[in-house]
């Protein structure tokens, strides 16, 4: 009997990422004292108001679905929540609560575009896009970005690819993993004002809004209703493992992602939604937890050109910090792998995030405590510069 070949859709490649968190994770199981350093996971437990909700929801015994958008309370208070922080109205319908960004994107993605389609994304990204496109068919249009432009992706890059080969769409990470750049407001509107005049699909990625430092935070919908904007619990708001997310849509395509949501995924897990309502009331908290992310960026600013690392990107928002490695290192892969056997420190090489240069250069995390950032710099300092 002949063997049934995977699709050619499903060749993707492996999140590596994940791949060091599970190694990292066999170490800790051994006993050995690991300090991960690899995945954009807070340290930081789900605040205490979204447990609370989640509690009370509980003992009423019945866990349900909800309509395809979401629940309503939570798609108002997410509407509200534009007002309050970016002084922008948009309609609760156009709102929709997904399991987590992932499926935001999925739902753009299959929304927006047909198969064979164009999407430009900056490069080096978040190495999910890629894959998530490729699966879908579609071609994902890298544009490489560096230390010499801050590795921010502008409407110039965009006009250049454009004008060689037209793209259909266009997708920009604010801040973004996993160099932290923040776009700043002026290039945002430049980089929608080209998509909007040239017919591109913008698709705006802001699952890290509210963990930008050096100001300049923007959301799309402050210069256009046609982006397709995406967010997310998981990472100011500590709820990762909730899966638990949203996005807001274009007005025509309300109906449209509805549709392609009910037969996907039903909706999103009424559990998390309800969680999810009552963490916006934890702002106090969170801001809390914040202020550990500025304290480790503090640390790895300094620390980071001490130890040798060159190139290193802004850090301006996120919790990354995505660094060359020093000096008479070859490639990153192996240069991790030394880390973690040695220091027990993990981290993921940059080869997830850019295939052409991401063999010169890694992504740290910070999104850990200050304690295990400030032990890890210690044991890597032991390694590195003796």
């Amino acid at each position: 009997m002949p063997d049934l070949p995977a699709s050619r859709r499903s060749d993707v490649l492996p999140f590596r990422a994940m791949d060091v968190l599970a190694e990292a994770n066999l170490m800790l199981a051994r006993g050995e004292p690991v300090i991960s350093l690899a995945v954009g996971q807070p340290e930081a437990p789900t605040p205490a108001a979204a447990i609370a909700a989640a509690d009370e929801h509980l003992k009423r015994g019945r866990v349900a679905y909800t309509d395809a958008p979401g629940l309503p309370k939570l798609r108002e208070r997410i509407a509200r929540h534009y007002r309050e922080a970016h002084d922008v109205e948009i309609a609760p319908s156009r709102v929709m609560v997904t399991t987590g960004s992932s499926a935001g994107f999925n739902l753009a993605f299959l929304a927006a575009f047909d198969a064979g389609a164009r999407i430009a994304l900056a490069s080096p990204g978040y190495p999910a896009y890629r894959n998530i496109l490729r699966v879908l068919g579609l071609e994902p249009v890298e544009i490489p970005v560096d230390v010499s432009t801050g590795y921010l992706l502008t409407a110039e890059h965009l006009a250049e690819v454009h004008a060689k080969t037209p793209i259909d769409g266009v997708l920009v990470a604010s801040p973004a993993n996993p160099t932290g750049t923040v776009t700043p407001p002026e290039e945002l509107k430049r980089l929608i004002d080209f998509a909007d005049e040239n017919g591109i699909r913008f698709i705006s990625d802001e699952i890290y809004h509210r963990l930008a430092y050096s100001g300049g935070e923007a959301t799309a919908l402050s210069f256009s209703d046609r982006p397709f904007v995406v967010n997310s619990f998981s990472k100011y708001y500590c709820m990762t493992g909730w899966r638990i997310g949203w996005i807001v849509l274009p007005p025509e395509m309300v109906r449209v992602a509805e549709r392609i949501g009910q037969s996907l995924y039903i909706s999103a897990p009424e559990l998390s939604q309800v969680a999810a309502t009552a963490v916006f009331d934890a702002t106090a908290e969170l801001d809390g937890v914040r202020e550990t992310y500025v304290r480790n960026r503090d640390l790895l600013m300094r620390e980071l050109p001490a130890l040798g690392f060159r190139d290193i990107a802004p850090i301006d928002g996120a919790f990354y910090a995505y660094a060359g490695i020093p000096e008479g290192e070859t490639s990153a892969s192996e240069f991790c792998r030394r880390i973690l056997s040695e220091c027990h420190v993990a981290m993921t090489p940059g080869i997830d995030f850019d295939l052409v240069r991401g063999e010169r250069f890694v992504r740290i995390s910070y999104a850990c405590g200050n304690a295990a950032l400030e032990e890890a710099v210690v044991r890597m300092k032991r390694l590195l510069t003796r």
